[in-house]
């Protein structure tokens, strides 16, 4: 494939995946925090490393979701879903080093 192509291609399904996310929260008024990540412009594998940190962070917050059944692929797995409001509360905690997760944090702190 063109290089040029393959770069266009990789833009493109990030824009994609991130207004995918944005539209799931605004529509439901809550998303899993691997979700607000995607929506902040990470990739889902990372999405999922910060997701686990801020997990973590949001019991010093005092921040609870609410618990719901998430569906994939045939699957029923238990999850918690979060306000952007509440997700802002757990990223002004979160200390991450990487760059790309540090702006990926300052957009959670400053989405709700």
């Amino acid at each position: 494939m063109i290089r040029s192509n393959r770069r266009r291609r990789a833009t493109l399904k990030a824009r994609t995946r991130t207004q995918r996310a944005n539209s799931r929260i605004a529509r439901r008024g809550t998303g899993t925090l691997a979700t607000h990540c995607i929506a902040a412009g990470l990739a889902p594998r990372e999405a999922r490393s910060v997701a686990s940190s801020l997990r973590k962070n949001a019991a010093k917050a005092d921040v609870t979701g609410t618990v719901g059944v998430s569906h994939t692929h045939g699957r029923a797995r238990q999850c918690t879903r979060y306000t952007p409001r509440q997700v802002a509360a757990i990223a002004v905690i979160y200390r991450p080093r990487r760059a790309d997760y540090k702006a990926c944090a300052a957009r959670l702190a400053i989405a709700a």
